[in-house]
């Protein structure tokens, strides 16, 4: 079957470059489809409480985004008109002021000290504004920048919804940076290591035809997250690369075989094929594992760059060789030569001192297991951002002048009497930590009548069957102090209505991290033990996964651990995808060390020359492999203004460097020391005896 169709490919690869071509309209009109979330939380599972609560908040109450407007030094009356203007834009369904309440016309003093307290601090007041979509949505988006629109330089809008909407902003302005600047650094890494200049070009055009493809077909997930949108491309760049060259190394070997190029093509993809599948199997494993995280972020990243690492070995057998035949004449005409050190004389000494790198090997397992689980990590998602940012700016000044560090919304039964709420209320202002509350019950305790509360106010606190206690908290989201607090809530609550909900960022966050250190673990143990059995299965053997799954989880621990040594806190989400994507994306590099070193010793050389071969043989391969995924990945982690994005992308950059310098000056010493354990515990792994094979005889 691969036969015929490598021969189909190779004789009309014009015809195969313009479909591959015509196929990118349809990709690119369903990535301009495909939804974008911009909010994290809501990939925490639905069966949380908080979710739960959040859910409620949408319906019946409508109060799932709700944003914070502080109006400095200016009048009374400029303020009346603003909420109008603003309770005016589409996308808007409440805005609720002190006018709404008592008026404009009453003195700041005679204001109940609770409704003072909430609207007023120092020269500024503040407003609640209520949309009717929740905060990620686009309608919600564009409502956002139009009571932007109608503010003047004095107002500052704050809360969760608008900083995912600066965040859509910023990653909307950064994307093309991160594509030109991965292309433009991946593109001088394959220049340094390859002999042409025409080469890289046709391989990365190859990769972008690919990457389209990927981002096209997300249209059928409905939806992917911002984070995915903004490493997709540029990881797939680097972890697919390896394809292109394996193929291209193939044909180039083929060609002496062949008067006719396309021949020499379609044997080179029928040798490639088995290869490639086998060889991306790993990838795919690291990028699944990600779909057993209960945060569903781990599944929208896994579904896509697996579905992207499997688009791109199609890529590469199907649309690169009639690209390669294509430009194979400016190919040739454009050669130079390549800038890689021989490691002849590196190899050498390593095998002598093999022993020593073992010991090394083992060493350095106890300072940075260690390390990786004492590094800090943090879960407040604005830390991750630009603190220069709009919305940053806005929240930390509510956080100052009103005490509002953070919101939690209680969502509790609406029969629940007078008595019991004034109880509840009063129980929960003597927790530590919370400046006001403010409910249907709390506005009538302030000595006004009932009907002299506007609906408007009323529909928010109370619908189909819920009323709902908004609670403000001197303590930040993701403290600690905030975690004991919500401890602390859902006990007083609960004594009042069992199957209340507590919702709002700080409790969706409490949530988050209590659900990514189970996920951290889970994904992790099943990244290897997935990679270890394909590796068992491809070597038909259970010692060579073992010490090739552990050399690449010592890269791993060496990156994860680097945090703690230079004291910097790393986002929440950062270890979770590296420790998958790094084994999944690097343990090739092993595998073509050993899989080398495997044919070595079946031409009858002794295990140390074997190995010494092996390391030469592979060592510019895994250089130019791992450059690739460094340079497509650092340029976005310099540049980024989004920490998470940063993060991610500078540790998988530090990671492809750490598991290529193991691969190269530590993985040799552990295969030549464990080389007889290895033969015991595989199948086929040394060649018969000279008596039983006179063939070695003359292969010597």
């Amino acid at each position: 079957m691969i036969e015929k169709i490598a021969h189909t490919l190779t004789r009309k690869p014009r015809l195969v470059a313009l479909i591959a071509v015509a196929l990118l309209i349809p990709s690119v009109l369903g990535a301009v489809a495909t939804r974008i979330n911009y909010d994290i939380l809501t990939y925490l599972p639905e069966d949380l409480e908080s979710t739960q609560g959040e859910a409620l908040l949408e319906d019946p109450f409508h109060d799932a985004a709700i944003s914070m407007l502080i109006v400095e030094d200016m009048p009374s009356g400029y303020t009346d008109r603003l909420i109008q203007d603003i309770q005016k834009v589409p996308g808007v369904s409440n805005a609720i002021w002190v006018s709404n309440l008592v008026g404009i016309q009453i003195p700041t003093d005679m204001i109940p000290a609770d409704i003072r307290n909430m609207f007023y601090s120092g020269d500024s007041t503040m407003m609640i504004i209520q949309y009717e979509k929740p905060g990620a949505s686009e309608e919600t988006m564009s409502a956002i920048d139009q009571v932007r629109s109608v503010c003047n330089e004095h107002c500052f809008l704050a809360g969760f919804s608008v900083v995912i909407k600066d965040t859509k902003d910023l990653v909307d302005e950064e994307l093309p940076l991160y594509v030109l600047l991965a292309v433009v650094l991946a593109f001088a890494a394959m220049s340094l290591t390859m002999d042409s200049w025409i080469l890289p070009l046709v391989f990365l055009a190859d990769i972008g035809i690919a990457i389209l493809y990927n981002f096209g077909t997300n249209l059928f997930l409905g939806e992917i997250s911002y984070i995915t949108k903004a490493i997709a491309a540029v990881l797939q760049l680097g972890v697919t690369m390896d394809y292109s060259i394996f193929l291209y190394r193939r044909y180039e070997e083929e060609r002496s075989n062949y008067d006719d190029n396309r021949d020499a093509m379609a044997q080179a993809i029928e040798a490639a094929f088995t290869s490639l599948s086998g060889s991306s199997l790993t990838t795919i494993a690291g990028f699944l594992a990600l779909c057993f995280m209960q945060l569903t972020l781990g599944r929208d990243i896994g579904i896509v760059m697996a579905k992207g690492v499997v688009l791109g070995v199609a890529s590469v057998i199907l649309v690169l060789p009639a690209l390669l035949l294509i430009f194979d004449g400016p190919i040739n005409r454009f050669r130079h030569r390549a800038f890689l050190p021989r490691f002849e004389k590196v190899n050498s000494h390593i095998v002598r001192r093999s022993k020593r790198y073992v010991a090394l090997f083992l060493l350095l397992f106890l300072p940075f297991v260690y390390a990786q689980n004492h590094a800090g990590v943090y879960y407040k998602l604005d830390e991750a951002l630009p603190q220069d940012m709009a919305s940053i700016v806005a929240n930390n000044k509510l956080k100052n002048d009103y005490n509002m560090a953070s919101t939690h919304f209680v969502v509790l039964r609406s029969d629940l009497s007078a008595t019991e709420m004034n109880a509840l209320e009063s129980q929960v202002k003597d927790l530590a930590g919370i400046d006001a509350v403010v409910s249907c019950s709390s506005l009538l305790g302030t000595g006004i009548p009932d009907f002299f509360i506007p609906e408007s106010v009323t529909g928010m606190l109370k619908q189909g069957g819920y009323q709902l206690m908004m609670i403000n908290s001197r303590y930040a989201t993701a403290s600690d102090q905030v975690s004991e607090q919500l401890r602390q809530l859902g006990e007083v609550v609960k004594r009042y209505d069992p199957e209340a909900k507590i919702t709002g960022e700080a409790a969706l966050t409490a949530d988050l991290i209590s659900t990514s250190s189970v996920d951290f673990k889970v994904t992790n143990y099943i990244s290897i033990a997935a990679i270890f059995l394909i590796i068992a299965v491809l070597f038909g053997s259970l010692s060579v996964p073992l010490v090739l799954v552990a050399t690449i989880e010592l890269a791993i621990f060496i990156n994860q651990g680097i945090p703690y040594f230079t004291g910097s806190v790393i986002p929440f989400v950062s270890p979770t995808i590296i420790g998958c994507v790094q084994l999944g994306a690097t343990v090739d590099y092993a595998i073509l060390m050993t899989t080398r070193f495997r044919e070595e010793l079946n031409r009858g050389l002794d295990r140390k020359e074997a190995i010494a071969v092996a390391a030469t043989a592979s060592d510019s391969s895994i250089i130019t492999s791992s450059l690739v995924l460094f340079c497509a990945t650092l340029g976005v982690g310099m540049i980024s203004k989004i920490e998470i994005i940063s993060s991610i992308c500078i540790m998988l950059a530090r990671g492809a460097l750490i598991s290529a310098v193991v691969s190269i000056f530590i993985l040799p010493s552990v295969l030549c020391v464990c080389e007889p354990l290895i033969a015991k515990t595989s199948l086929k792994w040394r060649p018969r005896t000279k008596a039983e094979n006179p063939e070695l005889t003359s292969v010597k």
